[in-house]
């Protein structure tokens, strides 16, 4: 069994038909390379923390490239190709020869499943028919509104009629997750139930709500900040609450992210679990953990139940994974251990880290932890509970034992 990822390339805001007025790419500057987990020792940046966080493209990959990419990647995989993934920078529903590379793709008996798309780039309801003939079994549809207008207004849909009407064909022949990013008065209250209901009437598995960024701390790191003048962003213990207030009023899957998914409790939904948390390896070691301001208390909850050796510290950034070198700098390394863990996906050079972390003269062991700790709502939607516990269980596991390992 393989799954294979179809790389189409493009460049967010260009390859899409222009950008949405919330998209978290929009305004984006040139930066410095972050430095990440990828970087080699001694150099801060690489590919990844410089080129891959800001999705830059030259554009669209031609059709050939693509096909002799297939062609090559299929000669080194030993197993039957199970699944095919598209996705890239640029909007998939735009790709100039969309109809040719589903074509292409689907000769492969594979089922086919777009990992994004915004349908801006469907003029024609009869694609739905041609997506579900080819082997479309799963696609995941930013909606923001089944209003026209607003989707007109706020994604600027030149056909939203037709971009609705595609969505509604898929929803009632294959698995359709749909997205929305909240903009408090605009699109949430009955705006949003009324979507909520229009998606579950028409069959839709599952819809992810997405917390409105605006701000740095919010997670807008490419200098990018604020997306929307004067726009209201809920806070996270507003978004919570309306997201399980819609998932306990309407029977299809709804989750939200940064928080939260109900069905599954996560994200942590180990920090509900008694009896997991006492099968845990004990803590014996001491470290510092650094985390964003979310996670940190599921963390310090989790952690504190095996002991007393972690110190969580929580950032002034929502999100751990988005973590940059300007929030160490804001912490006062004396409150700090001599053994400090970082989020194993934080945009930070470990040496740069361990620099600044140490500029009171004690120096300091950095090291990262896991590459995450638990599953947000865009990983959990298609998972199980269990699955996602046995996830929380073996990466908090892996974290325990740094700690004991390098803690002393």
């Amino acid at each position: 069994m393989a799954h294979l990822t179809v790389d189409i390339g493009g460049r967010p805001g260009l390859d899409c038909r222009g950008f949405c007025e919330y998209c978290y790419f929009k305004h984006v500057k040139e930066t410095v390379p972050f430095g990440c987990r990828y970087c080699p020792p001694y150099k801060k940046g690489c590919d990844y923390c410089t080129r891959s966080v800001r999705e830059y493209y030259q554009g669209f990959r031609e059709l050939r490239d693509i096909a002799d990419d297939v062609l090559a990647r299929l000669q080194t995989i030993p197993d039957d190709v199970t699944r095919i993934t598209i996705s890239g920078g640029g909007d998939p529903s735009c790709y100039p020869c969309f109809t040719d590379l589903i074509e292409l793709l689907s000769s492969m008996e594979a089922p086919l499943h777009i990992g994004y798309t915004s349908g801006k780039g469907f003029d024609d309801p009869s694609v739905a028919r041609f997506l579900i003939d080819h082997g479309l079994s799963e696609v995941s549809f930013t909606v923001f509104s089944v209003n026209p207008a607003l989707r007109k207004r706020y994604m600027h849909d030149p056909t939203p009629e037709a971009s609705l009407s595609v969505l509604e064909q898929l929803a009632a022949e294959i698995d359709v997750y749909a997205a929305t990013v909240v903009l408090p008065g605009v699109n949430d209250g009955p705006v949003l139930e009324e979507t909520v209901a229009w998606l579950e009437d028409r069959g839709a598995k599952g819809l992810i709500l997405m917390r409105f960024a605006n701000s740095r701390e919010q997670g807008l790191i490419l200098g990018n900040s604020p997306v929307l003048r004067d726009q209201r962003v809920q806070t996270v213990e507003e978004f919570r609450d309306m997201v399980g207030d819609l998932a306990g009023r309407f029977s299809m899957k709804i989750s939200g992210t940064p928080l939260w998914d109900p069905e599954i409790g996560s994200p942590f939904a180990l920090a509900r679990e008694p009896d997991l948390l006492g099968k845990l390896p004990r803590l014996e070691g001491k470290a510092t953990v650094i985390t964003g301001s979310i996670a940190a208390p599921f963390i310090r909850k989790i952690l504190g139940s095996r002991g007393k050796g972690a110190h969580v510290v929580a950032v002034e950034k929502d999100i751990a994974c988005l973590i940059t070198i300007e929030d160490l700098q804001a912490l006062d390394p004396a409150s700090l251990d001599p053994l400090v863990i970082l989020p194993g996906r934080a945009f930070v050079h470990d040496r740069e880290a361990a620099s600044i972390l140490s500029r009171d003269g004690v120096e300091r062991t950095v090291i990262r932890g896991p590459e995450s700790l638990t599953a947000d709502a865009e990983t959990s939607m298609g998972m199980t509970r269990s699955g996602v516990l046995a996830l929380e269980m073996e990466a908090f596991s892996d974290l325990i034992r740094l700690i004991n390992r390098y803690g002393g």
